[in-house]
């Protein structure tokens, strides 16, 4: 690529600043969150939503905990118009939750503005013009006091209309394309439009510093956002927000080290939706303080339910490795990763510790709606015995031997391969059950009875190469004596004969289950399992299980 010189910053450094700021680990508390998805989602959709899903998405964010929500343009267009007269009219509106409109800094688009939020209790009016050098230059063509001036008398024609309404709104005021405006000018501006509004503490207006274009990495922004915090007239009865873009992929961290350089507020969308790359992701930014033990003012536990509404009325997907909401985020197909998962979860459980500390998992898929059976563990033929085990441990409660993991893993794993598709859960253990349960193929148990005189006596019933018989032996017990029976009669070799049985904690609770392993002459061990009412009968299936898969 040759054509890089062409390019060069177009953001500008502020002055000497405290930078004190950037020791801060992270934010102490949550911002005030302000939702765009409404506005700055809406207009980047490629079909629009309708009226009725901007209802639908309004409700959401009203029940997730939103307590600002830009709900449009108004004087944009009919629609807007009409929405925002919908949730007057509808009483949609609850008393705690303040809507905010978005206007030019032009008089008759601020008028028509006012008029559709006739009824609003509590309401934003924000205002903007842009500021950056480029704007001016090239698409306005004014000086820096023709372009302060823009600023200002929109800010004295929202105060003057606010009074005529006898109402008593919040104002908002933004330098658009703050990221390529000298951050001096751009103090001098939101300073001038202060001076205007002469904020108070019980009705403190808002200084939104947009990222409209993303310039700078994000130190740099964080570094512009303390400059006009620590210089803001007004400072303590001034709500600083941020509105980042996401045009070089930092929107998360542009409002994260902006928190941290002073800032009150960030104004973002569901998932990142927006204009060209997108807005701030604020269920990732919020998610990032829950996971660092910050509550973030926002429910966003059931994940899954809100990801469906969000893909269903905008036409958008929430792509399969998004942070926290993604359907792949919690999966774990290596194998390492699915052992090191097991084993922390197991650790847990048997120290009862309450922090959440599982290797691979920086969240608990339990707190955003997401299942450790389906989510977190998922088997294809990258999985590992350490996974493959906790599914069928979890799922269906098989407390496979840690001898035996290894093998039912290499079984699974090979079945995955065959298939070149992940294996369910319900088609891991139709795997397990097929190769290793109650095996009774080419050996086949038919029946047997004990008698004791006083060694364990049994006479087993067996069906070999179609030939009916019934072979006799004794045993210090009665699966020794069974096995005595192979051995003698039926001259089949094997050894050190080892098994550990378990009652089903999961399904039925009659049933018990046993791992059995044989080791034949040429050292090679082999597993299997039984499953029955009576214990002896499944170790007996066991046994005949592994006896039936020496060739495998």
């Amino acid at each position: 690529m040759q054509n890089y010189t062409k390019y060069k910053k177009g953001y500008y450094l502020p002055p000497v600043l405290d930078l004190s700021w950037a020791k801060k680990e992270y934010p102490e508390h949550a911002p005030v969150w302000c939702s765009v998805d409404l506005r700055d989602g809406n207009q980047s959709l490629i079909i629009p939503m309708s009226l009725d899903e901007k209802i639908e998405f309004y409700k959401m964010l009203v029940k997730i905990g939103f307590k600002e929500i830009e709900v449009g343009f108004p004087a944009a267009s009919d629609t807007e118009y009409e929405f925002l007269r919908r949730l007057v009219d509808d009483n949609l509106i609850p008393d705690d939750v303040t809507v905010q409109v978005l206007t030019q800094a032009r008089p008759h688009i601020i008028r028509k503005t006012f008029e559709a939020l006739r009824g609003v209790k509590n309401a934003i009016v924000h205002v903007y013009n842009s500021t950056s050098v480029a704007q001016r230059e090239q698409v306005f063509r004014m000086t820096k006091e023709e372009i302060k001036e823009i600023a200002v008398e929109g800010a004295k024609l929202l105060k003057e209309l606010t009074e005529e309404a006898g109402e008593n709104y919040r104002f908002e005021y933004s330098p658009e394309s703050f990221t390529g405006t000298e951050p001096e000018y751009a103090l001098e501006v939101c300073n001038a439009v202060l001076d205007v509004w002469q904020p108070k503490a019980d009705r403190k207006p808002i200084i939104n510093i947009p990222v409209t274009v993303e310039m700078s990495m994000p130190h740099i922004y964080a570094m512009q956002v303390a400059y006009i915090s620590q210089n803001l007239k007004y400072r303590e009865n001034v709500v600083l927000s941020l509105h980042p873009h996401n045009d070089r992929g930092c929107g998360v961290a542009d409002s994260e080290m902006g928190l941290l350089a002073g800032a009150d507020r960030i104004e973002g969308t569901l998932f990142g939706n927006g204009e060209r790359t997108g807005n701030a992701d604020i269920v990732t930014i919020a998610m990032n303080m829950f996971a660092l033990g910050v509550d973030p003012n926002l429910d966003l536990s059931n994940m899954p339910e809100l990801t469906e509404m969000y893909e269903r009325v905008t036409r958008m997907q929430v792509h399969a490795r998004q942070p926290y909401a993604g359907a792949l985020v919690f999966a774990a197909f290596s194998g390492s990763h699915q052992d090191a998962i097991a084993k922390g979860m197991k650790w847990r459980e048997e120290k009862n510790i309450e922090t959440w500390t599982v290797p691979y998992l920086p969240l608990d898929p339990n707190d955003v709606g997401r299942e450790y059976e389906t989510d977190v563990i998922r088997i294809n033929s990258q999985s590992g015995k350490g996974g493959i085990g906790y599914l069928l441990e979890n799922n269906f409660g098989y407390i496979l031997p840690a001898a035996m993991r290894e093998e039912v893993g290499y079984t699974v794993k090979r079945a995955s391969d065959r298939a070149h598709a992940e294996l369910s859960p319900k088609e891991v253990l139709d795997v397990f059950t097929k190769e290793y349960v109650n095996v009774n193929a080419l050996l086949k148990l038919i029946d047997y009875h004990f008698t004791r005189t006083p060694d364990i006596n049994v006479v087993v019933t067996v069906e070999v190469n179609g030939e009916v018989k019934d072979i006799k032996a004794k045993g210090n017990g009665r699966l020794d004596a069974v096995s005595n029976a192979i051995k003698q009669e039926l001259g089949i070799k094997y050894s050190q004969m080892t098994y550990e049985e378990h009652a089903l904690s999961k399904g039925s609770f009659s049933q018990a289950i046993t791992y059995l392993s044989i080791t034949l002459p040429d050292g090679k061990k082999v597993w299997g399992a039984g499953i029955n009412d009576d214990i002896i009968a499944s170790s007996i299936n066991a046994l005949f299980s592994a006896l039936n898969r020496r060739d495998k």
